[in-house]
């Protein structure tokens, strides 16, 4: 189970995520891009195993013509918080060419863990660096290579890239892969298109676009963190709404069968400017 909750999360960019200095300076950036007539989209969710509440997410975006930033934060819940603190916070900002996003600084930091790391990740000419401190005491068996992290980007850029179309082909919107580093696991995220579904959530009605996501592990994992293939088989199910007439799409409703009872995580507000 805990592959899979990892699965999910680090598909949605959540279960990764940064440092508070990086959301409040998201927000502020934000009030001056809103001024600058920059387009922006936040969601509230609320994560679910069968019918208990356990994981409070939220992410944050705003798009100018050329540049992009995002915040997320990801608190265990519910059941969930019986059994841990989790109270993690990222940020990413970038440069932006259409659908194409590429991250100039990511970071993360679990507020929660005594260890006070700071995941940081750099990408000097597109290669995706880790700047950890504290380090980690291992990066993985074997750990991710210069070659692996080549166009690889941070889980919350992968996750705004699919809602803004870097996975569309001429007869889908939803085909192909995109490469993920998290600061030391480095994984694929395969898509598949699943037609069109009717959803309903707290923040969204109407029929969306299903995007199915294989998680694909590469490297930068301990021996006893490998996903199983058991752990993988499952897809996880984005549906996605379009916003400003479909400019951009959100993910309202994600679902993933892997594991006891499977994961959902159901948008219950949604708000853009």
């Amino acid at each position: 189970m805990k592959h899979v909750w990892l699965a999910s999360a680090a598909a949605l960019g959540l279960i990764v995520s940064g440092s508070a200095g990086i959301a409040d300076e998201a927000a502020d950036a934000g009030a001056l891009a809103r001024a600058a007539g920059t387009h922006g989209v936040t969601v509230q969710y609320s994560g679910s195993v069968l019918i208990f509440q356990v994981a409070d997410i939220s992410i944050s975006s705003e798009f100018a013509d050329d540049t992009y930033q995002a915040a997320a934060r990801f608190t265990a819940a519910g059941l969930a918080a019986l059994f841990t603190d989790a109270d993690i916070e990222a940020g990413v900002s970038g440069y932006r060419d259409g659908a194409e996003l590429q991250p100039y600084r990511y970071s993360h930091l679990n507020h929660a863990s005594s260890k006070n790391r700071v995941v940081g990740i750099d990408f000097p000419e597109g290669i995706a660096m880790p700047d950890v401190n504290p380090p980690f005491g291992n990066m993985g068996e074997p750990a991710a290579s210069d070659e692996d992290r080549i166009g690889a980007r941070d889980p919350i850029s992968t996750l705004l890239a699919m809602g803004l179309g870097a996975v569309s082909t001429g007869s889908s919107r939803c085909d192909g892969r995109l490469p993920v580093f998290d600061g030391r696991a480095r994984y694929n995220l395969r898509f598949e298109d699943g037609g069109r579904r009717d959803v309903r959530t707290r923040a969204w009605s109407g029929e969306a676009l299903v995007c199915r996501a294989y998680y694909e592990p590469i490297s930068g994992y301990e021996a006893d963190e490998f996903p199983t293939a058991e752990d993988i088989a499952e897809p996880i199910d984005f549906w996605l709404a379009p916003i400003n007439g479909g400019e951009f799409y959100v993910p309202v409703k994600i679902r993933t069968n892997a594991g006891f009872g499977g994961v959902t995580v159901s948008a219950r507000s949604l708000e853009t400017y």
